[in-house]
């Protein structure tokens, strides 16, 4: 056996007596070890549930055709049971429970409606397909492609590229009003500031996040929408511009604090070294403390990108809610949250809708996931970029 290993050895073996002597201790250790291995846990369980209701569209299990097969009523007596449950829509109890008459009443009423949706041209289509959901189709009254999203129409209609759209404009005007005057506060309180003034600004920019998203989307509906609109001159009074605003207002103290301590825990010799060089504390801090601490100030972003496009209540209150494509700031817009929020309550447990609005879930999760990968990789090839190990 090597030193080495011996070494290992015998420091494990230290701190097992240690641990035999602060029984009281250990336990505390193994308590903060299983709360944390719980957390996890649930944010794992979350996700899986999540993917687990939308699976059935990524799959291309479900159908949300309008027109299906008619099965005549005539033939109900011959319909294997499973079948006819699946042709009325009905649960395995509700087609226990239900008398023979009952069933040929709901089958008499979906051939009628076969026979009303026969002249549709679009009723046999699933819009589940993915070229449905991610490009734009000539619906039938259109004059040109439109991607829409429509899900209580006659004929269902989900593309998801209005509120992909809808999500990313108010999330990029959250980030590009948020992120500067974020960091210009963590700048000046970490290197310009009187230590008496960071006392107190620091936990006063910090106490914002405490007020409730829904208190920010009403002052943005209440307030915020009729001082802009004559101000800029549009027409939505509610849209992009204005929950990217509100959704900008929410997410400065995550932002300004993780970029305050990561500019605070730049060694001070760095800004030492610049003043003894003749540079003045502003340049100091731009041009010293900022750069070397980019690794923190792009997990701050990272993290404040996360916070505004997982928020629901501001968008849900100051986005318009209008699904629409459209490149313009000032238009109304929905996204993917407010889109779960306003419809999930309505929705029939185990239909397509509902499928359709877990699936979005499960994208939502994907996309907050990716990115936060992406910065990390970032982030360490910067920071080791620094160290100069790369």
């Amino acid at each position: 056996m090597s030193p080495s290993t011996e070494a290992v050895q015998e420091s494990w073996s230290a701190i097992e007596r240690g641990r035999r002597r602060r029984p009281v201790e250990y336990v505390v250790e193994r308590g903060i070890f299983l709360v944390s291995l719980s957390a996890i846990l649930m944010v794992f369980l979350i996700f899986l549930f999540v993917g687990r209701e939308g699976l059935p569209v990524l799959l291309g299990r479900q159908t949300s055709a309008a027109l299906a097969e008619v099965i005549p009523v005539a033939d109900m007596d011959k319909t294997p049971p499973a079948k006819l449950q699946r042709y009325l829509g009905l649960t395995g109890t509700q087609f226990q429970e239900m008398d023979r008459e009952t069933k040929l009443e709901l089958m008499t009423l979906k051939a009628e409606g076969a026979q009303t949706l026969g002249k549709e041209k679009d009723a046999r289509l699933n819009t589940l397909e993915w070229r449905y959901l991610l490009f734009p189709y000539q619906w039938t009254g259109y004059d040109r492609p439109e991607a829409i999203w429509q899900p209580v129409s006659t004929i269902h209609k989900y593309n998801i590229l209005p509120l992909l759209i809808g999500t990313l404009k108010a999330t990029l005007v959250a980030l590009l009003f948020s992120v500067p005057v974020s960091l210009a506060a963590a700048i000046y309180v970490s290197q310009l500031a009187h230590p008496s003034h960071k006392e107190w600004m620091k936990p006063a920019i910090e106490m914002l996040s405490g007020i409730p998203s829904v208190v920010l989307g009403f002052f943005a509906l209440l307030v915020m929408a009729s001082f802009l609109q004559p101000l800029f001159g549009y027409e939505s009074r509610l849209n992009a511009f204005v929950a990217g605003l509100a959704l900008g207002i929410a997410i400065i103290p995550v932002v300004f604090s993780i970029s305050e301590d990561a500019l605070t825990s730049v060694p001070p010799a760095y800004k030492q070294a610049a003043l003894a060089l003749g540079s003045t504390p502003w340049q100091a801090a731009w041009k010293v403390i900022l750069p070397a601490a980019v690794p923190g100030v792009c997990a701050a972003v990272v993290l404040g990108f996360g916070r505004a496009i997982g928020e629901t209540m501001i968008v849900l209150m100051a986005s318009g809610n209008a699904s629409i494509v459209s490149a313009s700031l000032f238009d109304s817009t929905r996204t993917i949250t407010a889109t779960i929020a306003a419809e999930l309550a309505e929705t029939v447990f185990g239909e397509h809708h509902y499928r359709m609005l877990f699936l979005l879930g499960a994208l939502l999760f994907a996309a907050t996931f990716l990115s936060n990968l992406l910065a990390t990789r970032i982030m360490t090839g910067l920071k080791a970029r620094m160290e100069g190990r790369a």
